[in-house]
């Protein structure tokens, strides 16, 4: 199982649903049923073992290519373990990893099916852009916007979950926000991390592309625009969050997204580019937290001062 795990990136796929749920959460303004939490949880975590899956099955060639020299290097934290790449390494076959992608994507599906039938086209459209996402590794730097509409179309299916018809300026704020978040903080890290291994091979990505010093003033100016835009979030509740929840959010941002991003814009070093995507890996958490944390307080502190 563990081989399965490694191949889906389960750590940080779990971490990953996050996101759904604090989206999910900002729109309603409340705590759903407890039936839609758990289904819509089941279906995130499906829908992200599926397309994590995905991206080693296609792109089993071009991971056996860069990790052929010395083999695949440390990683980060949130998936650091002897198995990553479990497809390039032999130790799970193909056969087995399709099956496996195929048995959580039929699920996600399912799941999605009961929860909105409108996010099956969200997710069939994110598995496009994930093959893509991976076809496009030698071919442009552009690719790194794909993996940011990949990474948005789980929130995005979440507010759907809540929101049968959202407006669509506060759908555009939360994709922006997300899109920021993901090129700044996971993508771009995630290529600065594997550089000496993506030069063999000729990737085409941005660190390799643009150079350290480009790349990271990206990192910051990406970063930047993610906790701004975050500013503008409450204004999708349709509850009133207030000045504590804003600031609180805002020092998420800033020591999970701002601080880290500076550290490795000075640095220039791989170990900071992999220590940034392990703490932009927990902003999504973050952010749950602090909204279920506020929930608590609205729902439940005007009933304890009655008592």
């Amino acid at each position: 199982m563990k081989r399965f795990l490694a191949l889906s990136r389960t750590t940080h796929g779990i971490l990953d649903i996050a996101a759904p749920a604090f989206c999910a959460l900002l729109w309603l303004g409340k705590f759903p049923q407890w039936q839609i939490i758990l289904l819509s949880l089941f279906t995130a975590f499906a829908g992200y073992t599926a397309i994590y899956a995905l991206n080693d099955l296609v792109g089993i060639r071009m991971d056996r290519e860069k990790f052929s020299g010395e083999g695949i290097n440390q990683g980060y934290s949130v998936e650091a373990s002897d198995m990553r790449y479990p497809l390039a390494q032999n130790v799970l076959s193909y056969r087995s990893g399709m099956m496996w992608f195929v048995f959580w994507f039929v699920l996600t599906l399912i799941g999605s099916y009961l929860l909105n039938p409108a996010i099956i086209a969200i997710f069939i459209a994110a598995t496009g852009l994930e093959i893509i996402y991976c076809l496009l590794f030698k071919v442009t730097y552009l690719r790194t916007l794909v993996s940011g509409l990949v990474k948005v179309s789980g929130p995005l299916a979440a507010v759907f979950v809540v929101n049968a018809n959202p407006p669509l300026r506060f759908l555009i704020l939360q994709i922006i926000w997300l899109l920021f978040w993901e090129v700044g903080g996971q993508n771009i890290p995630a290529d600065w991390n594997d550089v000496e291994e993506d030069k063999r091979v000729h990737a085409k990505t941005i660190p390799l592309l643009f150079g350290s010093e480009k790349t990271g003033l990206i990192v910051i100016i990406s970063l930047t625009l993610s906790v701004i835009t975050s500013l503008f979030l409450p204004l999708i509740s349709p509850i009133h969050l207030g000045w504590s929840y804003l600031l609180v959010s805002v020092l998420a941002g800033f020591f999970l997204l701002l601080r880290p991003g500076f550290q490795l814009y000075q640095s220039r070093d791989r170990r900071h580019a992999a220590r940034l995507f392990d703490k932009a890996s927990y902003y999504p958490l973050a952010q749950l937290l602090l909204i279920v944390i506020f929930f608590a307080i609205v729902g439940y502190l005007p009933h304890l001062i009655n008592l």
